[in-house]
């Protein structure tokens, strides 16, 4: 994989630089440097995606299975569904905050060691450990934006009590929308996180112990998906005022992080 490593460098370098061109951009907005960094955030994707394709050629198989791979495609899924959602609805906001958390993530695959393929290639590693990890990723991707959704929610609801009338404020959509916004991505990432569930329960029948299911790991990912059903429900049922919806929206994605980071209470979900 040496021979397209430059490719990631250059990943890296260009997803840097358009970060700070938004940052810029949020600071004096600058419609200028915003087109600037959109551009930049294109070719990122388009290197991305050349360097993911390079590893599933060179390793014949899905590669999300270590953590590296992991770190590298949750990155590659939040500038799509920012690309995407920026095309759909127009908000650079939304971009840069996504892509703050994109390049962080990819940031830290920079510090992990690619494992051996021999490694990788073992008896748990099937198509349906694959597609369970994909659409988990995916899922998280939707919580994600759901949860910056919830986040400028309620910086705006915040300004607005406190009538603070600034150029920020006019640059954010109207609290209606961004409430409606983070209920679409929660409506698209709670039926894939319940496939990912499925999908790695029939995994596990095939291929781990009995009594798979009380796994730590098991149990956290349940919790994530009772969540955010929870939120649903709430939203439906109209008990719960918005602010108070997303506040939970924050919760909720604090107990993605704790599931995907905290593989060491696990007995067969450790990262490679």
């Amino acid at each position: 994989m040496a021979d397209v490593r430059w490719i990631y460098d250059l990943t890296i370098f260009l997803y840097a630089a358009s970060v700070l061109f938004y940052f810029n951009d949020f600071l004096q907005s600058n419609r200028k440097v915003n087109r600037l960094a959109f551009g930049l955030l294109a070719v990122v994707w388009a290197l991305q995606t050349v360097f993911f394709v390079s590893q599933l050629v060179a390793k014949n198989y899905f590669p999300v299975v270590t953590l590296f791979e992991t770190l590298f495609f949750y990155s590659w899924v939040l500038v799509t569904l920012s690309l995407v959602i920026n095309y759909v609805f127009r908000i650079d906001l939304l971009v840069f905050f996504t892509n703050v958390i994109g390049f962080i993530v990819l940031v830290l695959s920079m510090f992990l060691p690619e494992t051996p393929l021999h490694v990788v290639s073992g008896p748990l590693t099937s198509e349906l450990l694959l597609v369970h990890i994909t659409l988990a990723m995916f899922s998280y991707g939707a919580f994600s934006l759901s949860m910056i959704f919830s986040a400028m929610y309620l910086v705006q609801h915040h300004m607005l009590k406190a009538k603070r009338w600034t150029p920020m404020l006019r640059r954010l959509p109207s609290l209606d929308r961004l409430e409606s916004y983070a209920y679409r991505m929660n409506m698209m990432g709670v039926p894939m996180l319940l496939l990912a569930i499925l999908v790695g329960i029939i995994w596990g029948k095939l291929v781990l112990p009995e009594k798979f299911w009380l796994d730590a790991k098991v149990l956290l990912s349940i919790g994530v998906l009772l969540t955010y059903s929870f939120w649903l429900y709430k939203r439906f049922s109209d008990t719960w005022q918005l602010r108070s919806l997303a506040l939970l929206n924050l919760a909720g994605f604090a107990l993605v992080l704790i599931n995907f980071l905290a593989t060491d209470v696990s007995k067969f979900h450790n990262w490679l």
